[in-house]
Order: C-alpha cells, then sequence, then structure tokens
C-alpha cells in the first residue's frame, strides 16, 4: 500500500521496511525469571493467566466494604431509545446533585451523547483522549456536585474520584454505561471508579438489541421475551435473567477473543524457539562467551555436510568447487586419495584444512597490524586506547574496533577475536533479517491449508524448521566464508605504482630525443600514426567497487591513477 501511494504521487518509491526483530508481550514476560501482578480486575481472565504463564489468580479483600448499588442491566429494543434513556437518567442524577460518569465505547458515541446533552443545556465534560494533558485533571474534579464526565474506555484510567461531604450525603458517584463492552474487566473497570474506599455510589449499563455484543450473541432470546410481555417503544425491560444473559454473551466474546490470542502465542512459539537459539549465537559474539565453541560448531556442521555429500561419489571436481567457494583455498587432497578415502577420514582432513587456514589468515593479520599497533601506542598512546581496523573480505571493508593495549598483550588474539566478533554479528543479523520475512510469508500461505481439511499451524512448524536448519547452514557457510577470506586491504596499485617511478633513472631530454630517432633509423621505417587504444576491459562506473578486490570505490583507488 505504501508503495503504491508513492507511484501515485510520483515520488521515489521506497524499499518496504523490514523488521529486525519480533516478540509477542506474551513471549516478551516469558523471559523474566520472575513474573507477577497487580489489577482489580484479573479474576474473569484467571484462566488465561494459567494456561499463559502459569500464574495463579489470588483475590485480596477491599480495605473496607463496598457499598456500591450495583442494578441489573436497562435493556432497549433500539439504540435511539437507549440513548434518550442514558439523557434523562443523567438528568435525573443531576438534579440529585449527585456527579455523572458516563462510560461510552467509542469516541463516536462521546460525542453523540455531548451534543444531546448540550441541546438539554446540561454542562458537561468530554474526555477521549483527545487532551492528555487536561484529562487526568477533569477526572479528579468529577466528583463535583452536578458534574458530568463523558469517557471513552482508554481516558482518565487510574485516576482516583475524590467526593465532596454533600456529594457523600447526595448517594456519591453515578456510573452510567452506555453499552456492554465485549470484556467482563473493561465493564468492571468502570463501575471500580465508584464506591472507592468505602465511599458510596451507584452502577448502571444501559444495553440495546442493536449493540454488537446483543447482535452477535445474545438478542434472539431477549427479542423473545419483550415480544411476550408486549412491551412498546421506550419502555424498558430489567431482570435478573437478562443481566446473565448478556454476561453469558461477554463470556463467549472473551473465550472467542482468548482463542485468536492462544492461537497467535502457538505460532509465535514457533518463533520463539528459533529467536532463543540464534539470540544465543549472537549473545556469544557480543560478550565473546562461547564464541570460539560456536566457531568449531560451524566448521564441524560445515565440514559434515560436505563430507556426507561427497564421500564415495569419485566427484572430485564437484568436491574441489565446493571446497574452492566455501573455504576460498585449494584441497590438500588429490584426486586418487580422495576416491579412496572414506567419510570420516574426508571429514578430519576438511577439518584440519579449515583450521590451518583460519590461524594462517589470523597470524598474517596480527603481523601487520600489531607493528602499526605498537607504533600508535608509542607516539600517540596518550591520546588513543582504541584504533578502527579495516578488514576486508575482497567483497566489503568492515570496521573493526579494538583496543590496542589488549591487542599488543594479548599477541594479536583479541584482534582475531574482534574481527570474529564483527563478522558473526552483522552475518547473524542479515540472516535472521531474511528469514523474518521468509517466515512471514510461510505463515501467510500456509494458511490455505485449512481448506484442504489440514491444520496450518503443523505445516507452519514443519516447514518453518526446515527453513530455519536450512538458515543456520547458509549462515554458518557465509561465515567461515568471510573469515577464511579476511585480509587488511592495501591500495595495490598505488603500492606498484610508487616503486617504478622510484627505480626508473633520469635521462635528459637529448638522449630521449636521440634515442627515438635511433630507433626510427634501425627499423628503417617511418614513424606510423597513433592507433586508437581499445580497452578490451569491461567500463567500470565512477562510484562502483574497483576490480582490484580493495573495498574502495574505482574513484578513490586505480580510477584515481587513470585521472592523474
Amino acid at each position: 500500500l505504501h508503495q503504491a501511494i508513492e507511484a501515485k504521487e510520483h515520488v521515489k518509491i521506497e524499499a518496504a521496511t523490514q523488521t529486525f526483530a519480533t516478540v509477542t508481550l506474551q513471549n516478551y514476560f516469558r523471559m523474566y525469571r520472575k513474573l507477577a501482578g497487580m489489577t482489580g480486575t484479573a479474576e474473569t481472565e484467571a484462566g488465561e493467566f494459567w494456561s499463559i504463564y502459569k500464574l495463579d489468580v489470588v483475590v485480596i479483600p477491599t480495605n473496607r466494604p463496598v457499598i456500591r448499588k450495583d442494578e441489573e442491566d436497562r435493556v432497549y429494543k433500539t439504540v435511539r431509545e437507549k440513548y434518550n434513556a442514558v439523557i434523562e437518567e443523567i438528568e435525573k442524577l443531576v438534579a440529585a446533585g449527585r456527579p455523572v460518569l458516563v462510560g461510552t465505547t467509542s469516541v463516536e458515541i462521546s460525542e453523540l451523547l455531548s451534543r444531546m446533552l448540550k441541546l438539554r443545556k446540561i454542562p458537561h465534560n468530554v474526555l477521549n483522549a483527545k487532551q492528555h494533558q487536561k484529562e487526568a485533571q477533569v477526572v479528579a474534579e468529577a466528583g463535583r456536585k452536578g458534574q458530568v464526565t463523558i469517557a471513552t474506555n482508554m481516558a482518565g484510567r487510574g485516576t482516583d474520584i475524590k467526593l465532596t461531604p454533600e456529594v457523600r450525603e447526595a448517594g456519591g458517584l453515578a456510573i452510567v454505561g452506555t453499552e456492554r463492552h465485549e470484556s467482563r474487566r473493561v465493564d468492571r473497570q468502570l463501575r471500580g471508579r465508584s464506591g472507592r474506599q468505602g465511599d458510596p455510589g451507584s452502577s448502571v449499563f444501559f444495553v440495546s438489541l442493536e449493540d454488537n455484543l446483543m447482535r452477535l450473541f445474545g438478542s434472539s432470546r431477549i427479542i423473545s421475551i419483550m415480544d411476550k410481555l408486549g412491551l412498546e417503544e421506550g419502555e424498558v425491560i430489567q431482570h435478573p435473567w437478562i443481566s446473565k444473559s448478556i454476561e453469558r454473551a461477554q463470556k463467549r466474546m472473551e473465550l472467542n477473543n482468548f482463542g485468536i490470542r492462544k492461537r497467535l502465542l502457538e505460532y509465535d512459539d514457533v518463533m520463539n524457539l528459533q529467536r532463543e537459539r540464534i539470540y544465543d549465537r549472537r549473545r556469544h559474539a557480543l560478550f565473546g562467551e562461547k564464541m570460539e565453541e560456536d566457531i568449531a560448531e560451524m566448521v564441524q556442521g560445515t565440514c559434515e555436510a560436505m563430507a556426507e555429500e561427497f564421500a564415495n561419489t569419485n566427484d572430485w571436481d564437484g568436491f574441489r568447487d565446493a571446497v574452492l567457494y566455501t573455504f576460498s583455498m585449494e584441497p590438500t587432497i588429490d584426486r586418487t586419495a580422495f576416491a579412496q578415502a572414506s567419510r570420516g577420514e574426508l571429514l578430519e582432513l576438511l577439518k584440519k584444512m579449515v583450521w590451518e587456514r583460519y590461524e594462517q589468515r589470523m597470524a598474517t593479520i596480527a603481523q601487520r597490524a600489531l607493528p602499526v599497533f605498537q607504533k600508535v601506542l608509542d607516539t600517540h598512546g596518550d591520546r588513543y586506547t582504541d584504533v578502527v581496523t579495516p578488514i576486508s573480505d575482497g567483497k566489503r571493508v568492515l570496521q573493526i574496533p579494538i583496543n590496542l593495549r589488549r591487542a599488543i598483550d594479548s599477541n594479536g588474539r583479541e584482534l582475531s577475536k574482534g574481527i570474529a566478533r564483527t563478522i558473526l554479528l552483522l552475518a547473524i543479523d542479515d540472516h535472521w533479517q531474511q528469514h523474518l520475512l521468509a517466515m512471514d510469508e510461510l505463515k501467510q500461505s500456509v494458511q490455505n491449508a485449512s481448506y484442504e481439511q489440514k491444520d496450518p499451524l503443523l505445516i507452519y512448524k514443519f516447514e518453518g524448521f526446515e527453513l530455519f536448519e536450512r538458515m543456520i547452514s547458509e549462515l554458518n557457510r557465509d561465515i567461515l566464508r568471510t573469515l577464511l577470506k579476511a585480509h587488511i586491504p592495501v591500495d595495490e596499485g598505488n603500492a606498484a605504482q610508487e616503486p617504478a617511478r622510484q627505480e626508473q633513472p633520469k635521462r635528459p631530454a637529448q638522449k630521449l630525443q636521440a634515442g627515438r630517432s635511433d630507433t626510427y633509423t634501425s627499423n628503417a621505417q617511418p614513424p606510423q600514426p597513433n592507433q586508437p587504444v581499445v580497452n578490451s576491459d569491461p567500463k567500470v562506473g565512477r562510484n562502483d567497487p574497483c576490480p582490484c578486490g580493495s573495498g574502495k570505490k574505482y574513484k578513490n583507488c586505480h580510477g584515481r591513477l587513470g585521472n592523474a
């Protein structure tokens, strides 16, 4: 949709945003070793708390007895009758000197009631989360005599409404609900604004058969009851059976919503297992814990897969190409020995090759970097404690932050750890980002399996596991490939040109001219006109990577020599 709007407005189409990390609230809370909570309305959700978090709900008695009067629901046939009855109830309560808090389910309903109250010339305040700074203050003052406050279920929550002495004598704060919510918790939170700390108060809900909740679950039986009673327009029905029927409708809606949340959690549990495994590996790289063990596991897994693929196949060319592509080196075994090697022998040979190559690479980097580190420490040690070392794999240049003192004291071991850490973090983040996108696409595609009478969740689990294992295998190969190609980049063009310029002897202009004449005379041919130079190499753009593999842009490397 975002790209479609950009195309419509003729602006540059940006790439779609990509998620780097995801977690549901439930799995986020599960990360804590200890979990607890406190709320006044958790009793109705006790089953969900136990099912997801394995937490019991304990009800603590109130500090003072609740003397609030909770009336039975008042049921009307139409929304119009219900709202007219709400306005009349507000008018009656204001005349009695009681403050009124009107609860609505949406901003539109709160604005509609506000217009109706203005027609009756009843002063009131409207809270619908549009004026955040003033709303807490308005709610705190909602306990004054004759004060009418209209609030949505998201506005002013958590603020106590203080009552004046004359309001307590008049009967306390009156709660008027204009509709039953889908959750009993929200209704209880609205009722709980009144009757706090033993204060007097009352609450009543106005319901119509056209409300969303009643249309979905509870209207058929109540309509039949109304028809039997022969109620006319504007008449109200109020009975405990009606309230119980509405509460049952709320329970069914709560169960339906809980089923949706539980299903989403089951899908995220699949991702959570993968998330924990990849985050453990990332944490090891970030803090240096078990990083070398992780690299050893990568070597073991990659070599096992290669040995399994090529053992007893006589596919020498395929084996050689795989070793070249993955490990950037020629195999140390010849064709004859390869044909005779067993799977175990091939595995041990590959592991030995990789470790020797890795240690050689790290030793070469340390041999080149440590003298520079020592020089910087000797000359600028009072100013610099850390340096950034460029490391390239031939495609890109990574900047590795290194502590000078630790790198020198460890004889380059700290530098090797820094290189491995940066390569692991970048590779893990990149592959995990692509995996999240693949899992999102898989989640959408498996939903069609329900038409085949199959469980989409089971298919998501199986195929998600295969995707993850494939991603881990590609991640391991990518990390090893980068580690075994790592080197400190140099400007090879300049390094080769400078010695040639210095070694070339200076010759006088006369000798140069004479030399040219001798050349023409000895060949006995007149000088030929200059031929146009034909460049057989592909054209390289100024901002493209230089073909020499330094990792720099062409204009800053060999392109600079051409311009000079």
